[in-house]
Formats: structure tokens, sequence, C-alpha cells
């Protein structure tokens, strides 16, 4: 199966090399992970929306990010139908990779021991987010 058969935002390696930078390339679209405590979005606290860094897609609502201590940022929900999974086999362990369902950038992994009302840990690499805040007046 093509990426264009998965994803709506289907580009080649050399149009994400163009638009990304190195950091963000080997975090979103060769699956890399960021060193835990980097991301200046862990401080980030204002109301807003979360996107995709790749292609600006809604992921995360900011009233649904929490202080996990894990060193990423985290997120109990995703917003419906922005994320999709799949099983990663890598590092001797099972975990559940998180993707933009838009344009299948590797966001990080979701784990199960994250806040009510979810349960749910989305464990997030700040390279491959942007933070659009709310506009004035508004508390989303």
């Amino acid at each position: 199966m093509s990426s264009s058969d998965r994803y709506s935002v289907d580009k080649s390696e050399q149009q994400w090399r163009r638009e990304l930078t190195a950091e963000q390339f080997r975090v979103l679209r060769e699956h890399g992970t960021e060193r835990p405590g980097t991301s200046l979005l862990n401080d980030e606290h204002r109301p807003g929306v979360f996107r995709c860094g790749g292609c600006g897609e809604a992921l995360f609502e900011a009233s649904t990010k929490f202080e996990s201590g894990s060193g990423w940022p985290s997120f109990f929900k995703a917003i419906d139908g922005a994320v999709a999974t799949s099983e990663d086999d890598s590092h001797a362990m099972r975990r559940t990779e998180i993707h933009c369902a838009r344009c299948g950038g590797h966001l990080g992994h979701v784990f199960p021991d994250g806040p009510a009302p979810t349960g749910l840990r989305y464990c997030t690499n700040g390279l491959a987010l942007t933070f659009q805040p709310a506009a004035p007046g508004r508390d989303d």
C-alpha cells in the first residue's frame, strides 16, 4: 500500500526534507525521538491547539495536556480521528506508536498509564508538534 492510499497528505521524501528541519524530519518521517526535557512545548500551558508539525492537522486540544513527568508533552485525549496507531516492536518491546492520521507523521507513543477520564498518555515528541494559541477572548 502506498502512502497515498493511507494518507490524504502525500509528499515525496524530497518534499518533506525541504519543508521540515533536519530534526523534524528525523522524528516525523524516520520515527526518531527527541531527548526528554528538550521541547519548549513542555512548558506551554496556554489555551489552544497542538497541531502536526508536518501538515498542520489539529491533533490535541491544550485542555487535554498534562504533566506526566516523562520529559515529553503528554495528552490524555487526541482530537477524534486525528491520530492513528500501529504496533511498534522496536527497542525489544511492544508499544503502540501514534501517527498523524492525515500525513502519517510519527508523533510518539500512547501508553495506558494516563489520568482520568481516558487513562491514556499520548507521549508526544515536541518536534512533531506546533502550537496554535486560542484567539483572544476564547478559552479553547
